[in-house]
């Protein structure tokens, strides 16, 4: 998929079949001296996870950020991921993408999308990776649903819910106030209903959700208790109270897949009402002249 778009595909050596240390390929140190060779590495352009897991919170503080700073690139992944596109964004300003992973997502999800969606797909990663111009509007699905109606504009931050709520527990948190006016995105895949419900209470609690904007909220997957009462809208609604924010739903990102990018930290808009998700600038920046 990624070379049909255009791109050279270089696999990393810990993409070896048969690599094995607990629920992962390599220790948490193995993987950031993988990591940061490729930060380093001026050829690589950018960086697709191959798939999530439970590693990243290892490895955290032993990211090379001067590498990132001297030489952006586009991270590109979801689940375990996310930890890396919040840290990376409160410690350099980097814009993570929470997007496909390369096998469950490239390898497998897309596969399975009919050819019209991998299409659709193929030219908006390709855009986003490359192009220096706002995307604009994402493409909208009737899957989409507005939850609260309402209009906002601001920072997009997030990713899986219980990664988010991890972060904010690290010194690496994002300080509050970089949630103001933000419009949070999260998904969730796996658990039951009550923890997304208390995993959220603790972003109430901690000041999160009297800060942000607006809300969006991916496609559910695999998570107890939500095929009767509450719903996932109920579990929402009840959490934010009489905050006033829109909130749209349902939308592709994340582990149900194929995923619409989420790029954090760019500046988006949402109209709930209309079901609509707007990206209003760039994700990349123009190459340098030399």
């Amino acid at each position: 998929m990624l070379e049909r778009m255009g791109f050279r595909v270089r696999l990393a050596p810990l993409l070896e079949a048969g690599r094995h240390h607990w629920w992962s390929a390599a220790r948490p140190v193995e993987i950031a001296e993988e990591f940061n060779a490729l930060l380093r590495d001026p050829e690589v352009r950018a960086i697709i996870a191959h798939d999530g897991g439970h590693t990243v919170v290892g490895y955290l503080d032993l990211i090379d950020v001067e590498a990132i700073t001297a030489d952006p690139k586009p991270i590109l992944g979801y689940s375990d991921i996310s930890l890396l596109h919040l840290v990376l964004y409160a410690r350099t300003g980097l814009a993570g993408f929470h997007a496909d992973l390369a096998t469950p997502g490239l390898g497998d999800a897309w596969q399975a999308a009919p050819a019209a969606r991998r299409a659709e797909l193929e030219k908006l990663y390709s855009t986003l990776l490359t192009g220096t111009e706002p995307i604009g509007a994402l493409p909208a699905s009737p899957s989409w649903e507005c939850w609260r109606p309402g209009r906002a504009e601001g920072r997009l931050i997030g990713g899986v819910l219980n990664r988010v709520m991890r972060v904010q527990a690290t010194r690496y948190a994002l300080p509050l106030e970089w949630f103001d006016g933000a419009v949070l995105f999260w998904e969730e895949m796996g658990g039951q209903a009550p923890w997304v419900w208390s995993d959220l209470q603790v972003l109430r609690q901690c000041g999160i959700l009297d800060r942000i904007s607006g809300m969006v909220v991916g496609v559910p997957r695999e998570i107890g208790g939500l095929d009767s009462s509450p719903t996932l809208p109920e579990i929402v609604l009840d959490v934010l109270g009489d905050r006033d924010i829109p909130v749209l739903g349902n939308v592709e990102f994340g582990h149900a897949g194929p995923n619409l990018p989420m790029p954090v930290g760019i500046r988006v808009a949402v109209d709930a009402e209309q079901r609509s998700l707007s990206l209003l600038e760039s994700a990349v920046r123009p190459p340098m002249v030399t």
